[in-house]
């Protein structure tokens, strides 16, 4: 089965397994959601995630979700560049997330970056997601 959009359905997922409250969560492997799932554990939003290899060729990972005091860490996460309205933006004009405290992840020259790190890289890019 194909997606159309891979990031959209990692995102999905990971607000799906917050509702319910489940402790982890598995989704298909890609070079890109392991890309965005390594910034998300950078910035603290997630415990870490593990690839697990199947016959085929196959693989996926599992995320390990992040809680404090019973409420999930992430509290919104949401697609901003979609397949149909790709969005990018300058190093100038890169959107700041509640006022910095949250983090708008972009896909950039250097890797995908978080928006502190894209500004310290003085590069712009897509941006794929606002995490808060």
């Amino acid at each position: 089965m194909s997606l159309s959009d891979p990031l959209g359905d990692l995102i999905t997922r990971i607000r799906n397994a917050q509702l319910r409250k489940k402790s982890s969560l598995k989704t298909p492997a890609s070079k890109l959601r392991a890309n965005l799932l390594d910034v998300l554990k950078a910035e603290g939003y997630i415990r870490g995630y593990t690839k697990v290899e199947f016959d085929g060729g196959k693989s996926e990972f599992e995320v390990e979700l992040k809680y404090f005091d019973g409420q999930p860490v992430i509290r919104e996460i949401a697609r901003v560049s979609k397949p149909g309205r790709r969005v990018y933006t300058s190093v100038a004009n890169i959107p700041r997330v509640a006022n910095g405290l949250g983090v708008t992840i972009l896909s950039t020259p250097k890797g995908v970056l978080a928006d502190h790190a894209a500004r310290e890289a003085n590069v712009g890019g897509e941006v794929l997601c606002k995490v808060f």
